[in-house]
């Protein structure tokens, strides 16, 4: 499959760079990864993922840096496969994380990465403690990809980030950020760099063992490049706006950051659909108007989104086993109960 070619060659300038700082020749390296010169000088350039990926792999090895030279000392090759493995029988993506954070500063503290959970919203910021120079931008987005990349693969899940903002002013390639940083917005001139997510993420459990990490760090630098494409809360989180009152197939796929196909899809995936979970929202609707309200049967059904009260009733029986007024009563407390309740309150 042809692949296109999205990834700024702004990034590819700033390895030159770590090539330049250590006396290096990158022009081996650059001829290897298929890219010319002539891409080199554009400003506003593109590069495949996979010639990313080889440039990036070659740079790192033949300069024994990780870090590509962002850093006041180099990270050796394997710097972050033991930042991946230290991380690695965490109990919780949280503790993972939190571990990611504290295990960076033994590599470098030029960048503090730091973790806060606020009102159910997780953020994940990184502080800047030197200046990064002309290589600023690359360490930043590359950093932040690092982790996102790694934590979305420790739990087999896409990691919808509801924010992602930068410090320094939009590049000339800003369209490719949302690309790599989705599906929320991305913000520049920000007062912090760092991205923002569902909190309920850190409390899913790692799916990796020490034989797939084995295998992924072979291949690890497509994950700060490539999106992940399953996210193992988004029916609960199309469950919870279904709940709210989003009945609009569109426009629920539009709260969530998604087209309406790859809502579908995703659901899919997931093991449910989106009718599936519509009809649980609808039914526990049913089931509340029912227990706390006397409104009529056909008031109910309409409610809820059926046109009819035979449609319903129907619906309701294939759900429950029972018709919508058995099952009220059903809710109600016995006539000695309700002796016993006016006793108790007298």
């Amino acid at each position: 499959m042809k692949q296109v070619a999205a990834t700024p060659v702004a990034f590819v300038r700033a390895m030159v760079l770590a090539y330049e700082m250590y006396g290096k020749d990158p022009e081996p390296a650059l001829r290897q990864a298929h890219i010319s010169p002539q891409l080199l000088s554009l400003p506003n350039g593109r590069i495949t993922a996979s010639q990313m990926e080889a440039i990036s792999g070659l740079a790192m090895q033949e300069l024994d840096d990780e870090a590509l030279g962002w850093f006041s000392r180099r990270l050796p090759w394997g710097s972050y496969g033991m930042l991946c493995r230290a991380s690695l029988t965490s109990p919780t993506l949280g503790v993972a994380l939190k571990r990611w954070c504290r295990h960076h500063r033994l590599l470098t503290d030029d960048l503090v990465h730091r973790l806060t959970v606020t009102g159910g919203v997780a953020e994940l910021v990184i502080q800047e403690t030197r200046d990064l120079g002309p290589m600023r931008e690359f360490c930043l987005i590359t950093s932040l990809r690092y982790v996102i990349g790694y934590a979305c693969w420790l739990i087999d899940s896409q990691i919808a980030l509801d924010e992602t903002a930068f410090t320094f002013a939009p590049p000339l390639h800003s369209d490719v950020y949302p690309l790599l940083f989705s599906p929320g917005p991305v913000r520049f001139s920000a007062d912090r760099t760092g991205f923002r997510f569902d909190a309920r993420y850190l409390n899913l459990a790692p799916r990796r063992d020490e034989q797939s990490m084995t295998l992924m760090l072979k291949r690890a630098l497509p994950l700060t490049v490539l999106k992940y494409r399953r996210d193992r809360l988004l029916a609960q989180r199309a469950r919870e706006r279904l709940k709210s009152g989003v009945h609009s197939t569109a426009l629920l796929a539009d709260e969530l950051n998604l087209s309406v196909r790859t809502l579908y899809r995703q659901l899919q995936e997931e093991g449910t659909s989106l009718r599936a979970l519509k009809d649980e929202a609808r039914l526990d609707k049913a089931m509340d108007l029912l227990r706390r309200t006397e409104r009529p049967i056909k008031q109910i059904a309409q409610a809820v989104g059926f046109q009819s009260e035979k449609s319903f009733s129907r619906a309701f029986r294939s759900w429950t086993g029972s018709a919508p007024t058995a099952y009220r009563l059903s809710q109600r407390p016995s006539a000695p109960e309700n002796a016993v309740n006016r006793l108790a309150r007298h």
